[in-house]
Parts: structure tokens; C-alpha cells; sequence
């Protein structure tokens, strides 16, 4: 059994925080670390803070966007408590002082989580820290889990095998672990049929328990669940997502009656909400008076030079709820009658020879920020589409409407990913639709500023579908 190393992990993390902090302040700000109250306010604060925002609540497969996100807000919400502190007390202080220690106590956390993350990883890599489980069922779902915990030892799982009423299961599992290649050990063992798992599981210590509800019967959950009530073991239940997009489901609870919301999204959350606004209406109003004050002017000499017709194009997009509103871009097409219909393709010939350039470097975007100032469109967010496409793509994407409870963005994850501009097959509205629901329901601030970097670098190193 390897939960007695689990144990260890949200201790160490505590104790290693709460003496970064103590030794920053006491080495560098003495003078505030003699007074009792504040220093018992100092560790008492950082543990009822960390305590709401989460921050030691992490599993195995937690993303490293979500670790930074819980330790920034941490660190805002810890530092304006300091302040809070000093405010009410008669003590005389150095704002600029203050900063820099809170400044050192996050760089020190932030250096102490990512070394301990990446030990930890090696660890499990190592064969330790790992948690035994078996798989019951065969059938497709459970690929993608399968292949998940046998390529990524990092995350300490150690699939002992399958159980099955199919007799023989035949699944084919794309390995890329170089261990398990080298070893040949990359196929799972048909254990038994469900019947046979109860004995092996008490036999052999497992921990968690995955079960395919599609393969498996309601009576077979029921006893399994049971069986491992009693006998302190974790079920979890994997749905049959071959043709459905994975739900951010979330149980709440109406007085005693449990209600289990078939989603769940970040941006739900009114601080989260403010925050997004917040940074929107900043970093858009960076762009339309530094960059679009000279350069819109700098376009009209150029487009209408090559082009009769005005220099923004407007369109009509569909937005948050499915609302409709006006979208902005530079010009790159002569006038025509077709843009509100057609799609653009490649060797498009309304394309005109400025907009060529500016499609490419994605500067004919760039108006969409005065989109995002008056509150239509958000920085990062699902691509809007035309209403000819979006009536096309609900018959196409059962969930595309999905992507609409969010504001449209000038950049998304989607086309990060490569699916950005022409859409050619279905496969290319499916996958963006994919990324654009596991954007909105893993949203977090980290995760938008990850996008915009992304976005930038695309950009300089130039995109397949730019045109």
C-alpha cells in the first residue's frame, strides 16, 4: 500500500509555506515580526486564505495552469489582508517595503511548489507514491483512460488489470511510454469476468476502482459501489465518451435533495467574471491607444488606396447567448456581396494585396478590441461565426451552442490548437467546438494569459491557415 506517502503531502506543503513567510518576514522585516498579533496574524491569515481559495485541495492530475492560478489569487487576496492589517493598527510602515517582502514570499512559495511538483513527479515515475487500480470493462471509453495512467507514470496510477464478461477484450492501446515499450509490459491482463473482482480487490490492496457505466449493468454498479463503501475503496465511474464531449458536471445540494448540474463553469463565478472584465477592458484599451491610433490611419492610406470602400469591415456575429452583434476588422476584401455568406478560402480572389499582409500577421483583427471595450467580445474567448455558419454548425455539432455561454474572443484555445480560419470538414467544427467547451468549463486567468502568449508566437512564426 502507498497512502502512507499521501498523507505526507499536504502537511509538507503547508509547513514549507508557512516557514517561506515566517523567515522572509523575519530576516527582512524584523521590525514588523517582533509584534506577537502580527505574526500569528501572518500564519493565521495565509491558512483561512488558503483554505477558501483551495490551495492545497490538489489531486494527482491537477494542470499546472490551475496550481498557478490557486497560488495567485492566494497571493493577492494574502497581500491585501497584510495591508488590511497595518491599516488598522498604529504601526508605521513602508508600502514600497511591504511590497517587496510579499513580492519575496511569492517568489519563494512559487520556486518551493514547482520543485516540489516536479519531485513528487519523479517520484511516482520512480515507482513510488502510486495508487493501485483496476478497470471494469472493455470497451472503447476506457481506452483514452487506459492509455492516459500507462503513458503518464508521473501521475502514480498502476493499472493492475481489467475485469470483463467479455471473454476476450480486444483493445488496442497506443503506448508512448519508453519504460514500458523497452519492457514490453504495455498490455493490461484480462483479470476476469465483474464477478471475479471482488476477491482480487481485497487480495491485492487496490485503491480505486474505474467502472465503464455503458459496459457495466445498474445492479453491477450497485454492488460494486457497495462492496467498496465497506471496505474504504474510491469508485469512480467513467462515461462512454466516444461521441460526446466530457461534462464539468457539478452536485450541489437543495436542502438534502443532491442536484447535479450537467455543467459547471468557472466564469460563473462573479469574481471570476470581474476579473476577466477587468483585464478586458485594460489590455484593450493598450491596444486602441497605442497600436490602433496610428496604425488605423497608416490602413486607410493603403486599403483605400488599392480598394474603393471603407477601411472597417463590419459583420454580424454571433456572440454571448447566442445575441447577435456587429464585429469590426480592417478591410482586406474589395466590396462585395458575399461576405456575409461565404466563408474565406484559400486563394480567396476578393482577397486584395494589402489584405493579404494584414490577414497574415492577423492584423486586420486587431478593431475586434474596441469589440472588446464596449463589452461584446472578451480577449480570449470562442471564435464568433457568421449566422449563415452558425445555423450550418448546429446541425453539424449537437453542443455548439455550448460555446456561446461565454463572450466571443479575438484568439482562443481552438485556434492555439490550429483550428483557426477555414473550416473544410466536419472534423474541423467538432474539434473546435471540443476546445472551445473544455475552454469555457477550465477557464482560469492563467490559462487566458497562456493563450495570448501562445497567440503572439503564432503569429511571428506564421500559421498554415492565415490566409
Amino acid at each position: 500500500m502507498q497512502k502512507k506517502y499521501s498523507i505526507l503531502i499536504h502537511p509538507l506543503s503547508i509547513i514549507a509555506h508557512l516557514f517561506i513567510i515566517n523567515v522572509v518576514f523575519f530576516i527582512w522585516g524584523s521590525e514588523y515580526y517582533q509584534q506577537i498579533s502580527f505574526v500569528f496574524y501572518l500564519n493565521f491569515s495565509w491558512l483561512i486564505i488558503a483554505y477558501f481559495v483551495k490551495l492545497y485541495h490538489f489531486s494527482r492530475t491537477i494542470k499546472i495552469a490551475k496550481v498557478v492560478s490557486q497560488l495567485f489569487t492566494q497571493f493577492i487576496v494574502f497581500s491585501l489582508s497584510i495591508f488590511t492589517f497595518f491599516s488598522l493598527t498604529d504601526t508605521i510602515i513602508s508600502t514600497k517595503h511591504i511590497g517587496k517582502l510579499l513580492i519575496f514570499v511569492f517568489i519563494g512559495v512559487l520556486i518551493f511548489r514547482a520543485v516540489y511538483f516536479y519531485a513528487l513527479r519523479r517520484y511516482r515515475v520512480e515507482g513510488k507514491n502510486f495508487k493501485k487500480v483496476v478497470v471494469i470493462g472493455s470497451n472503447g471509453g476506457l481506452k483514452p483512460l487506459i492509455e492516459f495512467m500507462m503513458n503518464r507514470p508521473d501521475f502514480g496510477y498502476k493499472i493492475m488489470g481489467l475485469f470483463s464478461d467479455n471473454k476476450n477484450p480486444s483493445l488496442n492501446y497506443t503506448i508512448t511510454n519508453k519504460a514500458l515499450i523497452k519492457n514490453g509490459n504495455g498490455k493490461i491482463e484480462h483479470l476476469g469476468e465483474i464477478n471475479d473482482c471482488f476477491n482480487y480487490i481485497l487480495e491485492n490492496n487496490i485503491d480505486e476502482i474505474y467502472c465503464s457505466i455503458s459496459e457495466v449493468s445498474k445492479d453491477n454498479i450497485e454492488s460494486i459501489i457497495d462492496f467498496a463503501d465497506k471496505n474504504l475503496i474510491l469508485v469512480k465511474l467513467v462515461p462512454d465518451h466516444q461521441d460526446t464531449f466530457v461534462k464539468n458536471t457539478h452536485l450541489e445540494y437543495y436542502g438534502l435533495v443532491p442536484i447535479l448540474a450537467w455543467r459547471s463553469f468557472p466564469l460563473d463565478n462573479p469574481i471570476s467574471q470581474l476579473l476577466k472584465r477587468i483585464f478586458d477592458i485594460f489590455f484593450s484599451l493598450i491596444i486602441i491607444i497605442f497600436v490602433l491610433s496610428w496604425l488605423t490611419p497608416l490602413l486607410t492610406i493603403l486599403i483605400k488606396r488599392e480598394s474603393k470602400g471603407p477601411v472597417f469591415f463590419k459583420q454580424v456575429r454571433e456572440g454571448l447567448k447566442g445575441d447577435s452583434f456587429i464585429c469590426y476588422k480592417y478591410r482586406s476584401m474589395g466590396v462585395n456581396d458575399r461576405s456575409e455568406r461565404d466563408q474565406t478560402v484559400k486563394g480567396d480572389v476578393r482577397i486584395t494585396k494589402i489584405g493579404k499582409f494584414i490577414r497574415k500577421t492577423s492584423i486586420d483583427e486587431l478593431p475586434q478590441f474596441i469589440n472588446v471595450f464596449k463589452g461584446d467580445m472578451s480577449v480570449v474567448g470562442p471564435r464568433p461565426h457568421m449566422l449563415s455558419q452558425s445555423k450550418i454548425f448546429k446541425g453539424v455539432v449537437k453542443e455548439y451552442m455550448v460555446r456561446h455561454f461565454v463572450k466571443p474572443g479575438i484568439t482562443g484555445l481552438a485556434q492555439v490548437k490550429g483550428y483557426r480560419g477555414e473550416i473544410e470538414t466536419d472534423k474541423d467544427i467538432i474539434n473546435r467546438v471540443k476546445l472551445d467547451i473544455f475552454y469555457i468549463e477550465n477557464w482560469s486567468f492563467v490559462l487566458d494569459i497562456n493563450i495570448i502568449i501562445r497567440t503572439v508566437l503564432n503569429v511571428f512564426q506564421g500559421e498554415e491557415k492565415a490566409y
